[in-house]
């Protein structure tokens, strides 16, 4: 196994870390902001690692079969993990259903490209899914701190931490939705395309088997 898949392995185990740290049962639970900030920091490493593994498997030559299969996996774990665990976790911020909206948009996409790949065409990630992924990643962070902190002062300076949770968190759903929709009308579009071209190789493939079922003198008539 190279790098990058190791790399991404490795964020596949991290998914259960994370549940742990986000439960009562972490040793420093109920201490006032330590089990936040050691979530937060791990969950950032964690997310940060995609990238890495994606950038060494594209400047390495070492993009395989195993790794584009297992990348997708390791990402739609740890972002269902996360908002699974933060319904228990901070249910102030992250309500059930919010939880399973996230989470159905993204094994909806999965469903979508994994029709695309047996359709022969593949469906790229629009910029309004890249910019979900950052926003996905803000607000869990966000979120676990705001279950330590309301605000957090730094002299004169004020940082409303639940208010960047909760107002993370319904962007998260608004731009979850609207890259969603902008997935599958992609989708549409292309297997539209595929179905047009089907048909069309199919009609002449009939036209030229009749031809060549006539006799050769009529096959001269134009």
């Amino acid at each position: 196994m190279n790098l990058p898949n190791s790399i991404t392995m490795s964020r596949i185990l991290c998914v259960p870390v994370l549940i742990w740290m986000l439960s009562p049962h972490f040793p420093h639970s109920g201490w006032h902001g330590e089990q936040e900030l050691i979530a937060s920091l791990f969950f950032i490493l964690v997310s940060i690692s995609d990238g890495v593994d994606g950038y060494l498997a594209r400047h390495r030559g070492q993009i395989t079969t195993m790794g584009m299969l297992l990348d997708p996996i390791a990402d739609k774990l740890l972002i269902a993990s996360a908002y699974i665990t933060l319904v228990q976790f901070n249910p102030h911020v992250v309500k059930p259903w919010i939880a399973v909206l996230v989470i159905g948009r993204e094994f909806v996409v999965s469903g979508l490209r994994s029709i695309a790949s047996t359709e022969g065409f593949t469906i790229e990630a629009s910029d309004v899914g890249k910019l979900k992924t950052v926003i996905q990643i803000v607000s869990v962070v966000a979120t676990i701190l705001d279950h330590g902190w309301y605000v957090w002062h730094f002299g004169w300076f004020i940082v409303p931490v639940d208010l960047i949770a909760v107002v993370g968190i319904y962007y998260v759903v608004i731009v979850s939705t609207i890259s969603g929709v902008d997935y599958f009308v992609a989708f549409w579009k292309k297997i539209d395309k595929a179905s047009a071209m089907t048909r069309k190789h199919d009609n002449e493939s009939v036209l030229s088997r009749k031809k060549k079922d006539l006799p050769p003198a009529a096959r001269n008539v134009t």
